[in-house]
């Protein structure tokens, strides 16, 4: 069961990529505990959307951004600082996958997807993490993934990099601020329903057992839980947490044989 919902932290919760997955019932959790929301994300319908209905449990701003372009950080933070907006929570979730091996992509779709899934993180954190340390219950939540725990499997050569790139910017983070009461966690949910395998067109071509995916509902509290609790890692789902056990016993040579033979039924190749 569930436990009880805290105190409301001062200050707004900032969700990106709010408009559907995983960011969607982030903020729909974090709005069922009282926690007032800044909701940002390149679709702007679907953003006034969620907002019309979680307004009715909490405030909350609607700040459209593509965060793949280099200027939306600063913009964003701009535009929260003009309204007079602070910013307690972070939740780093904007993200997507790309189809196909390395060389199938242009190089600006690859350099696009990078200032997405690392450098505006690593801006946003930023430029909020004064606001974030100034009272003492900050908290930051990066939605990484099982990737980042895994062998990079073959198609994987930017994705499962930026998600390992943000469980160690979590610890780091995590170490750094811990002395002033901020806790930084690193989600890594495995597969998991949402939109994320429909936007690569991968979802009808894989072989996954059922037992494998996880609800965006349950990944969002699991997240939102353990970050409260201080956990700098919190990997959802038990079979996960097993086969995270497992893995970091094999020999690495072993590991990668297994992504070898398994990549194809994961992640569709051209």
């Amino acid at each position: 069961m569930p436990s009880a919902s805290p105190a409301p932290i001062p200050g707004y919760a900032l969700v990106t990529g709010a408009s559907s997955g995983i960011g969607e019932r982030i903020a729909r959790e974090y709005a069922r505990r009282c926690v007032p929301l800044v909701l940002t994300a390149r679709r702007a319908d679907r953003l006034h959307a969620l907002a019309e209905e979680l307004r009715a449990q909490v405030a909350v701003e609607v700040v459209t951004a593509d965060l793949a372009d280099p200027g939306a950080p600063a913009g964003l933070v701009e535009e929260l600082d003009r309204r007079g907006v602070r910013i307690r929570i972070l939740v780093n979730n904007a993200g997507y996958g790309m189809p196909g091996r390395y060389r199938s992509s242009d190089w600006a779709d690859h350099a696009a997807f990078m200032q997405v899934m690392t450098t505006a993180v690593c801006e946003l954190t930023w430029r909020l993490l004064p606001a974030i340390r100034a009272d003492g219950r900050g908290r930051i939540l990066n939605v990484a993934s099982f990737a980042a725990l895994m062998p990079a499997a073959d198609g994987q050569t930017l994705y499962a990099p930026a998600k390992s790139f943000l469980l160690k910017f979590s610890e780091a983070l995590a170490l750094e601020n811990a002395d002033r009461g901020v806790h930084v966690t690193a989600l890594c949910p495995g597969f998991t329903y949402s939109e994320f395998h429909d936007v690569t067109g991968t979802r009808g071509r894989m072989r996954v057992s059922p037992g494998m995916w996880l609800q965006a509902e349950d990944v969002a509290r699991a997240g939102i839980d353990g970050n409260e609790r201080g956990q700098v890692l919190v990997v959802p789902g038990w079979r996960y947490r097993l086969l995270h056990a497992i893995v970091k016993l094999l020999p690495h040579r072993v590991a990668m044989g297994m992504m070898a033979r398994n990549s194809r039924k994961v992640r569709p190749l051209d």
